[in-house]
């Protein structure tokens, strides 16, 4: 049995989340752009009712507005690696420290309604750049800072656990 490793998140490629239930096993690349989508809106839905405002269920869960605004940030850090892989070859990425970012941006201070809409546009961008991959372009490939090494189409199903993760996160919802 593959059991999740914090060190190694790429086991969300070859196992079902023990937390969410996603599989990333079980879609295929092509619909990544559908499922950004629908997150997105249910995202949308989340901060529109006041979702937002709720404070941290826990001391070491982000709060909805926390989640929402890493959600819309990694829309727009893989785009930019999306980018990266489709015209350079085998770039590797820097790291992103997810919690430094969430710290330095203020996450629990922005402002819900912007939130919501930037990460509409973020998804949007994100999933239209997906729908735009074709043919040899889903075996193209980079790499992490860590090592772990994605082809376009193992990098789209990585991502979407992480949104479709978080929204789990806030609402208690499984993916299955």
């Amino acid at each position: 049995m593959i059991t999740p490793d914090t060190k190694d998140w790429t086991w969300v490629l070859r196992a079902r989340c023990p937390e969410c239930g996603f599989d990333s096993r079980a879609i295929e690349s092509g619909t990544v752009p559908a499922l950004l989508r629908d997150n997105a809106a249910a995202w949308r839905s989340l901060l529109a009712e006041g979702e937002a405002t709720r404070p941290r269920r826990r001391p070491d869960a982000w709060s909805t507005l926390e989640y929402a605004c890493h959600v819309r940030d990694a829309c727009r850090v893989y785009d930019e690696r999306l980018t990266r892989m489709l015209t350079e070859d085998g770039p590797s990425y820097p790291n992103w420290d997810q919690d430094r970012t969430a710290e330095e941006d203020r996450y629990s201070e922005q402002d819900p309604a912007r939130v919501a809409t930037e990460l509409v546009q973020a998804a949007e961008r994100l999933a239209a750049h997906f729908e735009r991959v074709s043919g040899e372009q889903w075996q193209r490939t980079g790499s992490r800072s860590d090592g772990a090494q994605f082809t376009v189409d193992s990098f789209a199903r990585y991502f979407i656990h992480d949104p479709v993760h978080h929204l789990y996160d806030v609402t208690g919802n499984r993916a299955v």
